[in-house]
């Protein structure tokens, strides 16, 4: 057991260096191609630091093991919402725009839904896959234009600017946009290799764990896997509220959730189709609905998530990870 929690911990320190390090070359590269900050942000720093999370469910999936790569994503969405979201209102008030409430939010919720709908048809098919990526797409493109307009930050912007805030070297004005690009690229390559063994390790080692605890893969993805994929998450929004700015550590969760749907679940139902667990169709993915429905009535009372709500959303999740060891 205790090599086990050991590899286990290494894949996931393996998924963060190794998404540090891709993040930091694909954005560099994009710079010296000439793409402008906002799209990199948006698109390279975006997507790339979904990587970790990303890996770990599609390697989950390819190695038959649908809990953990569905339950990673479901799992990883209520920690943001209620414990991430949670803390970073206990920490500071967080004031709510309606704009990013409504657009952002709903549109969580829409991915929800979605996954919801797959579930019930045919499951998390290349079909299905393909069309979160197509609506991811169309989300960036929305985002993009309403940015470069000036009408207002969006998830996916205040996102890439909590990471930035964690992690200055991830902003492509910091790096230096003189001379070639064997160091990005080779930072690109080695990131990407890093992820890739941290990838197996950690699905490994999580599989053998839920083995020796006796539970299901799906009780292993949506706790274990979740909240270490989301620890960057955890780290970012707090970061943010610490330093009084609520609109990017709202930016970052609603963002993340929107990723986490859209990107990792549209590449997981692409590279390695298959049906959404029934545990996570019946309770799961309905608690989630139930979840991000509740934060935004929290949000919309009074424009702000006081540390009242912080504090519910926080016991909730408390909650919801303690029935679920204790129904496993």
């Amino acid at each position: 057991m205790t090599i086990t929690i050991f590899l286990l911990l290494a894949g996931f320190a393996l998924l963060l260096l190794g998404g540090e390090l891709l993040v930091r070359g694909a954005s560099r590269l994009a710079e010296r191609f000439g793409l402008s900050p906002m799209l990199v942000g948006l698109v390279i720093v975006g997507l790339g630091t979904s990587t970790p999370e990303l890996a770990a469910s599609v390697q989950a999936s390819l190695a038959g093991s649908p809990g953990i790569a569905i339950g990673n994503i479901v799992g990883s969405n209520l920690a943001n919402t209620l414990l991430i979201l949670g803390t970073a209102a206990l920490i500071a008030p967080i004031a709510v725009g309606a704009s990013a409430l409504w657009r952002d939010g709903m549109v969580g919720v829409g991915g929800v839904l979605l996954l919801l709908l797959a579930g019930s048809t045919t499951g998390l098919s290349q079909l299905a896959g393909g069309a979160f990526l197509l609506i991811l797409a169309a989300y960036l493109a929305l985002a993009y234009r309403q940015e470069t307009a000036g009408a207002g930050a969006s998830a996916a912007g205040q996102r890439t600017a909590a990471a930035e805030h964690a992690d200055p070297g991830l902003h492509p004005e910091d790096s230096n946009t003189a001379g070639g690009v064997a160091v990005p690229i080779l930072l690109f390559v080695i990131g990407t290799a890093i992820i890739i063994a941290g990838g197996y390790i950690l699905v490994d080692a999580a599989i053998e764990l839920a083995a020796r605890l006796g539970v299901s893969d799906e009780v292993i993805g949506l706790t274990v896997v979740a909240a270490g994929t989301s620890a960057p998450e955890l780290a970012t929004s707090a970061i943010a509220a610490f330093r009084k700015e609520s609109d990017i550590a709202l930016g970052n969760v609603l963002g993340s959730n929107i990723y986490n749907i859209f990107f990792i679940g549209g590449v997981t139902g692409l590279v390695a189709p298959g049906p959404i667990p029934g545990g996570i169709m019946t309770a799961d993915l309905w608690v989630l609905l139930a979840a991000s429905v509740v934060a935004i009535v929290f949000a919309y009372t009074g424009g702000r998530l006081g540390r009242r709500e912080g504090g519910l959303l926080v016991a909730a999740y408390l909650g919801f990870i303690a029935y679920t060891a204790m129904a496993a």
